[in-house]
């Protein structure tokens, strides 16, 4: 068997997204699913990666892994390319599981659980409104999520007060108002549903202290990305200043970005995203690495369809895996 021909589809609808199909000359298609900048994600996987897989066995995934990875690690891997690379291995893992007749936990090492316990990201499409609902009456959102059977949420309470300054000051007047939606989701159903901030990396130390600390008597699940990924001390100092675990996430590529998190100990929450930092084989690698550290994983997914279903595979299988994103909006 042999990768006959690699295609990426973009549809209008979803302009952030782009799938990639890997075919093969035995009549198995794997799909995959990145996001963010579709354009130049087709010409890495079109330019770059399909000249080197056209031709060899879909099945080789660790090998035209390490294949794609050294030649765009030669001019920089942590931008389009580690986009295609994780598209692309998504496709070939979804091959894997097809021509074995078995899901991709199984062809992991086997499911550790039967269900994961998945949490809403508030976000909207169609009719939905939950994105209003979290500012204008967070108390509603949350008792409608519980009455869905969901039990913990995600929502950016921080974003638009980042908005004013870009992130170098938070007046205490606003910082009122950024509590407000919180507060109202704990006066209307108490503890039965676990809250989590997204802060976007929007905010320098000193005010993500201060938002942290703040926040910090009602009971935050994790405070994620207050500050950019990109200084390993600032997090520790975060980590040190507040109550609220510290959630490392999407923006970190590959295993070699996640070590130093990891082994620094910045890394309290560990929030791969598939689609980014290098598709199922590096998530794997990441939550074993996060593992060995005692730290547990949640998988980042606010995009696509296959995204949802690649990360149900980790989530089955990876034993360090508590809890799963998801957006009933889409």
């Amino acid at each position: 068997m042999q990768i006959k021909s690699i295609e990426t589809i973009y549809l209008e609808e979803f302009p952030a997204i782009i799938w990639v199909q890997v075919k093969t000359d035995s009549g198995h298609i794997g799909l995959g699913e990145t996001f963010f900048g579709p354009r130049a994600v087709a010409g890495c996987v079109h330019e770059m990666f399909a000249p080197m897989l056209i031709g060899k066995d879909p099945l080789a995934i660790e090998r035209h892994w390490r294949d794609m990875f050294d030649m765009a690690n030669a001019y920089g891997y942590a931008g389009a390319e580690a986009r295609a690379i994780s598209a692309i291995d998504i496709a070939l893992w979804d091959i894997a599981g097809q021509v074995a007749g078995q899901p991709i936990y199984n062809m992991l090492g086997g499911a550790c659980r039967n269900r994961i316990r998945t949490y809403n990201t508030t976000g909207q499409y169609g009719d939905n409104k939950d994105m209003e609902m979290a500012i204008v009456d967070a108390g509603t959102l949350a008792k409608s999520l519980i009455d869905d059977g969901i039990t913990a949420m995600k929502w950016a309470f921080t974003d638009q007060f980042a908005d004013i300054n870009r992130g170098t000051h938070i007046s205490n007047e606003d910082l009122k108002l950024l509590l407000k939606p919180v507060s109202d989701i704990r006066a209307a159903v108490g503890d039965r549903i676990e809250v989590a901030n997204d802060g976007h990396g929007r905010w320098n130390l000193n005010s993500a202290i201060k938002i942290g600390k703040a926040m910090d008597h009602l009971d935050m699940m994790w405070q994620e990305e207050l500050i950019q990924p990109t200084n390993v001390d600032s997090h520790l100092r975060l980590a040190e200043e507040i109550e609220a675990p510290i959630c490392v996430s999407e923006r970190l590529i590959s295993k070699y970005q996640f070590r130093e998190y990891l082994k620094a100990g910045a890394a309290e929450v560990v929030m791969p995203d598939l689609i980014w930092t290098g598709g199922i084989t590096e998530t794997k690698k990441i939550c074993t690495m996060a593992e060995a550290e005692q730290r547990p994983v949640a998988p980042h997914d606010m995009t696509g369809p296959v995204n949802v279903f690649a990360c149900a595979h980790i989530s089955m299988n990876v034993p360090n895996v508590f809890l799963m994103e998801t957006c009933r909006a889409f």
